[in-house]
């Protein structure tokens, strides 16, 4: 029997890896997210607030659109999730408003796609509770 064309590519990708740096051995795309610090609420509120737009959404209001789609894309999105979860936690949001807007998105992206962006979310404010 043949070996899945897509695992091969990924060990393929894998050795090269190892080859031209053997610490990307234990790489994982989560090291990127500590590369990406969470931004200050004021920050936020000047680039994706009202500082432009005074009659606009606030930067909560923006991060929390964005978690929701972010949901509907499902396990794609795991980095975006954590990092966008962490903002909207920065720009004043509740964990309840989190979690409703995750929830939310049940209904248009499916119950699994939720069900992993609360995992993600959990993940990432618990994260943020330990620094």
């Amino acid at each position: 029997m043949t070996d899945n064309p897509f695992e091969v590519m990924m060990r393929m990708g894998q050795d090269w890896a190892k080859q031209f740096n053997p610490a990307l051995e234990s790489f994982t795309p989560k090291g990127f997210e500590a590369l990406w610090p969470t931004m200050p609420k004021e920050l936020m509120e000047t680039f994706m607030g009202k500082t432009f737009n005074p009659e606009g959404l606030d930067a909560k209001t923006r991060l929390l659109l964005t978690l929701g789609a972010l949901t509907m894309l499902g396990a794609q999105a795991e980095a975006q999730i954590r990092m966008t979860v962490r903002h909207a936690i920065e720009a004043g949001a509740t964990r309840q408003e989190v979690a409703e807007t995750i929830a939310q998105m049940g209904a248009f992206g499916g119950i699994p796609a939720m069900t992993k962006a609360m995992e993600l979310a959990q993940e990432a404010m618990e994260d943020g509770e330990s620094e």
